[in-house]
């Protein structure tokens, strides 16, 4: 008989089984076809990458620009004959879903060549195939335990707040980048500024002291 106050063997035991169970939810890797990867596009230049799939794979492509000009790309996507799927023209941001046709190479590439000078600064994200099952038994017809499908739901979970992590961390950089654009615009502005009063100001005492110089007359008298 347990004593006052004390927690039972069977809860102890749960608590750590569950302890466990959420560290190695924690511990779980992403799809193994997925990329993610930030990276600095400078102006009349572009940027291609290669990703070898196989036929009947899904995968989603997404980016957004996070620094630069007026915050847009260009995109084009294709497959391993070349045919285009996916041709985007100044995006900011968008996302496409596709399912491979065939085995081979597929290459997208983000282009900036429109740009003379300003450089931009580009996150994409490739995501190929599912993502595995985190049991053998979650594809099987017999329905999961109530432990597995808590720590299937759990899993759900913690990916939908790597992706609003993502999200968020990709605004809060675009913001930052934003204020110091902005913060750089008013510093030029104050500096203008002050140069204009400060020439107008000279201007005026110079202008105030011309109106109260006295100016001298000079009589010249001509002797018979």
């Amino acid at each position: 008989m347990p004593r006052p106050g004390s927690v039972p063997r069977w809860a102890a035991a749960a608590g750590r089984w569950g302890c466990r169970l959420l560290a190695l939810l924690l511990l779980v890797p992403g799809p193994g076809g997925a990329s993610e990867i930030t990276f600095e596009l400078p102006d009349n230049a572009k940027q291609c990458f290669y990703e070898d799939i196989a036929q009947g794979t899904k995968c989603t492509l997404e980016f957004q620009v996070i620094t630069g000009g007026h915050y847009d790309v260009d995109c084009r996507l294709e497959d391993p004959d070349g045919k285009v799927l996916y041709k985007e023209m100044k995006k900011q941001y968008d996302s496409f879903t596709f399912t491979a046709s065939k085995n081979g190479t597929y290459k997208f590439c983000f282009s900036n060549e429109f740009s003379t000078f300003t450089h931009k600064t580009v996150y994409f994200d490739f995501q190929v195939g599912e993502d595995p099952p985190l049991f053998p038994s979650e594809n099987r017809v017999s329905a999961l335990t109530q432990m597995e499908s808590a720590c299937v739901s759990i899993h759900e979970a913690l990916k939908s707040v790597i992706d609003y992590q993502t999200h968020f961390r990709l605004r809060e950089a675009q913001g930052r980048s934003r204020a110091e654009d902005l913060n750089t615009r008013v510093a030029y502005w104050s500096v203008g500024e002050a140069l204009i009063l400060l020439v107008v100001s000279i201007g005026q005492v110079f202008l105030l002291k011309s109106f109260f110089s006295d100016k001298r007359t000079t009589i010249t008298r001509v002797g018979s």
